[in-house]
C-alpha cells in the first residue's frame, strides 16, 4: 500500500492591513529611511518659496547684495507697501475672484453636457465632433489670442468681464476627461431611472452627477486655479484699470526703472496668496478629489 505524499503549502507573503501606507519594508530602519526622503524632497520644494518670502521682505539694496543666504539684511515690508499704495488691490482681487468663480461655473457646466452628450449620446456626427474636440486639445493657446480678439473687437466687448470669461468657458481638456468618467458610470443605474419615467435631463442631473462629484470637484480645481493665474489673456483684453484681474494690475504697478526684484516677489506671492488660503482651508478635499479620480498625473 502506497503512502500518500503532500506537498508543503508554501506561504503567501503576508500583507499589512488594507489602506496601509507604503513602505520599503517593515522595521523602523525603512520607515526612517522613507521619511528622511521625503523630508529632503518637501525642502527642495519649499526652497523657492521661501527664498520669494525672504527676498520680499527685504529691500532693494540688501537684494542686490551679493550672496547666497536669502537674508541679507533687515526684513521690511517696503515692497508690499509701495505695492498696495499704487495699485488697488482690493478691486484687482475681486476681479480676479469674480472672473475665476464664473469661469469655473461656466466651465463646469457647459464641459459636463457636453461630455454626457459625448458618452450616451448617439447623435449624427458624434465621432466627428469628439475628434474635433480631442484634436482642440493639442492647440496652443497662443495661437488662439488673435482669432479671439477680433472676435471680441467683432461683438464690442473688449474691456467687458464678458471678454475675459467667455473665451475661458471652452476646455475640450476637462470635456475629454469629464467623457471617460461618465462612461465608466453604470449603465443600469440610468436605465432604472428612465423606467421610472424621468427625463434625459432628470438623469443626469439625479444620477449621473451625484456619482461624479468627486471628478466634478477635481475639474472646479484645475480650471478655477488656471483661470485665477490667467495672465495673457485678461492683459490682452483689458485696458481699464477697474477690469484688471490681480496677476495683470500687480504687473502694472511695478516700478519702471529696472527690474525691482523684491517688488516682484511681493507682487507674485499677494498674487498667490488667496491661492495657498484655499487650499490650507480645502486640502482634504482637493487632495481627496485629485486621488480618487486619478488626475495626479494628467
Amino acid at each position: 500500500m502506497s503512502a500518500t505524499v503532500t506537498a508543503p503549502r508554501r506561504r503567501r507573503p503576508s500583507h499589512g492591513p488594507a489602506g496601509s501606507p507604503l513602505l520599503l519594508g517593515q522595521g523602523r530602519t525603512p520607515r526612517v529611511l522613507a521619511g528622511s526622503a521625503l523630508a529632503v524632497l518637501a525642502a527642495l520644494w519649499l526652497l523657492p518659496f521661501v527664498w520669494a518670502v525672504a527676498t520680499s521682505l527685504q529691500s532693494e539694496q540688501d537684494v542686490a547684495t551679493p550672496g547666497l543666504s536669502p537674508f541679507k539684511g533687515a526684513l521690511t515690508l517696503d515692497s508690499y507697501t509701495q505695492i498696495l499704495e499704487r495699485g488697488n488691490v482690493a478691486l484687482w482681487a475681486f476681479n480676479s475672484l469674480l472672473v475665476a468663480g464664473l469661469v469655473t461655473l461656466l466651465t463646469v457646466a457647459v464641459s459636463t453636457l457636453a461630455a454626457y452628450g459625448f458618452a450616451r449620446g448617439t447623435f449624427r456626427g458624434r465621432r466627428a465632433l469628439l475628434a474635433v474636440t480631442v484634436a482642440a486639445i493639442m492647440v496652443p493657446p497662443q495661437l488662439l489670442v488673435v482669432p479671439l480678439f477680433k472676435q471680441m473687437l467683432l461683438f464690442n466687448l473688449v474691456d467687458t468681464y464678458a471678454a475675459v470669461i467667455l473665451p475661458q468657458v471652452v476646455a475640450p481638456m476637462m470635456v475629454f476627461i469629464l467623457k471617460r468618467f461618465f462612461e465608466s458610470v453604470p449603465r443600469e443605474l440610468e436605465d432604472a431611472a428612465r423606467i421610472d419615467g424621468a427625463s434625459e435631463l432628470r438623469v443626469f442631473l439625479s444620477v449621473v452627477l451625484p456619482l461624479s462629484r468627486p471628478i466634478v470637484a477635481a475639474v472646479a480645481i484645475f480650471v478655477f486655479i488656471g483661470a485665477w493665474n490667467n495672465f495673457m489673456w485678461p492683459f490682452i483684453v483689458t485696458n481699464d484699470p477697474s477690469l484688471m484681474t490681480l496677476p495683470v494690475g500687480l504687473a502694472t504697478v511695478k516700478d519702471a526703472y529696472g527690474i525691482q526684484y523684491a517688488q516682484s516677489m511681493a507682487a507674485a506671492l499677494l498674487a498667490a496668496l488667496p491661492l495657498i488660503v484655499v487650499f490650507l482651508v480645502f486640502q482634504r478635499r482637493i487632495v481627496n478629489s485629485v486621488a480618487t479620480t486619478g488626475l495626479g498625473g494628467a
